[in-house]
């Protein structure tokens, strides 16, 4: 049984799905310390650029390699620019099951790139890999990274209760953690008939990443 994904990179119309380079240490610096990602993320906050060389020299390659699962650095097919990540993990390869989470750039919100890269992995995942479910959890305040799971068709399951440890600033401008739900999506290879190349603007920025060590 095959337990690894491939090493390969996915295109879209306008944006290229390929694995991390040491070139996109600064702008990984700097999407992960956007404060949007700090609140719903897991990821070390301040976020340095030794982290981001760890996550795309080191962490991001094992993710692959150990069989957990596959990380995708999004980039503009026009300009290379980083605009986001993707990511497969827990994957199990007996079910054909794995859980997504992305994070969308600040300088690339509101041109639909999470959407379009999330339906391109999930497509990807199901009809190249033959996989039978994808998974995604949405901290419950958190309404963009809903509705990038609705837009690519995900059926919503249930509520985690009390789930998941986020983060609000505080009044002196440093930041708290706060506990909350998870929301839990499914995604099934029939739930992306109809969905198809019907990309619809989302303005996500980020949904889980709890291992950005």
């Amino acid at each position: 049984m095959t337990t690894t994904f491939p090493d390969v990179s996915i295109s879209t119309e306008r944006l290229v799905l390929r694995p991390f380079e040491s070139a996109d240490v600064p702008a990984c610096t700097e999407m992960m310390n956007d404060e949007m990602v700090t609140a719903w993320t897991a990821a070390p906050h301040p976020f340095s650029s030794s982290d981001a060389a760890k996550w795309v020299g080191r962490t991001a390659p094992a993710e692959r390699r150990e069989g957990r699962g596959i990380v995708f650095a999004v980039t503009e097919f026009l300009t290379q620019r980083l605009v986001g990540t993707v990511r497969l993990h827990d994957t199990d390869w007996h079910i054909l099951a794995a859980h997504a989470e992305y994070v969308t750039a600040p300088w690339a919100r509101g041109e639909g790139y999470a959407t379009e890269s999330m339906l391109a992995l999930a497509q990807w995942l199901f009809r190249d890999r033959k996989f039978e479910r994808l998974e995604l959890r949405t901290a419950a305040d958190n309404t963009a990274a809903q509705q990038v799971a609705q837009k690519i068709g995900c059926i919503s399951e249930g509520v985690l209760r009390n789930a998941w440890i986020a983060r609000t600033q505080t009044e002196d401008g440093g930041w708290t953690d706060i506990r909350t739900d998870l929301i839990v999506w499914s995604l099934l290879p029939e739930d992306l008939e109809g969905v198809g190349d019907q990309l619809a603007d989302a303005g996500g920025y980020a949904s889980g990443y709890a291992d950005w060590r």
